[in-house]
């Protein structure tokens, strides 16, 4: 089983980074408030889709329904029958719905059609619509209808990454939670946890690059790292070279290492910095784009040196500390300078058959001026 899926949140307090969501819905589900409609919107791999699972389980749990006590935990048990046949997949009366390709009238009208009829085992029959900005016009309308007046049995949670495409009509008829990019440290920490569980060794540095690409979606960084580990020996350490290959993407190190010589005006170092990742076949185009970006974060720390509580949870201490360093060794005017020829290179490398030309030729011309 992939590791996203293996390792998914079970219960509330394994939501990590969504401190506020997962503390109205356990607070609602203490008091039994639960609304019959929610809408779940925020970046991909943020922990929509399964916060939408959990509430299911806490709706039905049936440890829940007769143990007062234990439902002053807001939490589902995860062992009664229920819990059980919603984590496996089996539960008759949860049905998900992929708007991407179930999008039309006649799916919602089906879903309308079973909206009617009485939970089979819970007590709420539960729809998770993942996707749901994906719904034609006449879709919405439909759905609009049913989740006006939804029959008591009725629990609807909607999820999207495109909450301005979801019509006002509807996000005013559920409750709205916006679900955030993680923070780095947690995604590093959780990296460690499935690592550990896992028996994989991995250099610390590896962990760092993982949830810096994966930009703050925690199911794209275990993904990474079951595609690393899928392409490692069982007992090997993997290092960070070997993941930069399998994942194509460069640590923030080395990006910190050839922004430093070219603020320093060593054109060895630089010139023979891309030289190397010529040798390891590395998508020029990709690294220019991240090197733009890291350097606009080198800008912004520059001058605003307020920006740096608010980099806490893009970057790691140590990169942090890397990232001072280097706005401290060069002028806001060298920043913003090297920015625009890395920008108009971009350009050119993308329709160039020889993508490392411009790149270097922005390089040169910078350190060189």
């Amino acid at each position: 089983m992939a590791f996203y899926r293996k390792y998914r949140p079970k219960k509330l307090s394994d939501l990590i980074g969504q401190d506020i969501n997962v503390e109205i819905i356990r607070n609602a589900a203490i008091l039994n408030r639960l609304s019959h409609a929610y809408l779940f919107y925020g970046e991909r791999g943020s922990g929509k889709t399964s916060a939408a699972r959990i509430l299911a389980k806490i709706a039905n749990c049936e440890k829940r329904l007769k143990d007062e006590i234990f439902r002053k935990i807001g939490e589902p048990c995860n062992s009664c029958q229920t819990c059980l046949s919603i984590d496996s997949g089996n539960a008759i009366d949860l049905s998900e719905i992929d708007a991407a390709s179930n999008r039309g009238i006649d799916e919602i009208r089906n879903l309308q059609e079973n909206v009617r009829l009485a939970p089979s085992s819970f007590r709420y029959k539960t729809f998770i619509i993942d996707e749901v900005h994906m719904l034609t016009p006449s879709a919405w309308n439909a759905l609009l209808k049913t989740i006006e007046e939804p029959p008591i049995h009725a629990l609807f949670i909607l999820a999207t990454t495109e909450i301005e495409k979801v019509p006002a009509t509807i996000r005013s008829r559920t409750q709205k939670f916006l679900f955030s990019k993680l923070p780095k440290n947690l995604i590093i920490k959780k990296l460690k946890t499935v690592a550990s569980s896992e028996n994989i060794s991995l250099e610390e540095t590896v962990f760092e690059l993982l949830a810096g690409a994966s930009e703050g979606s925690m199911r794209d960084a275990e993904t990474m790292l079951d595609q690393i580990v899928s392409f490692s020996d069982k007992n090997e350490i993997i290092t960070l070279k070997k993941a930069e290959n399998v994942i194509g993407k460069v640590s923030l190190e080395k990006m910190n290492f050839l922004a430093r010589a070219l603020f320093e005006k060593n054109i060895e170092q630089a010139l023979e910095f891309t030289e190397t990742l010529k040798n390891e076949n590395c998508d020029i185009i990709q690294f220019n784009k991240d090197l733009i970006s890291y350097l606009g974060k080198v800008l912004s720390l520059k001058a605003n040196s307020k920006m740096e509580s608010a980099f806490k949870n893009i970057f790691s201490e140590n990169e942090l500390e890397k990232l001072k360093r280097l706005a401290e060794i060069s002028s806001i005017e060298n920043h913003i300078r090297l920015l625009k020829m890395l920008i108009s290179a971009h350009r050119e490398m993308r329709y160039s058959p020889f993508s490392f030309i411009p790149f270097e030729v922005a390089l040169v011309e910078f350190i060189k001026s």
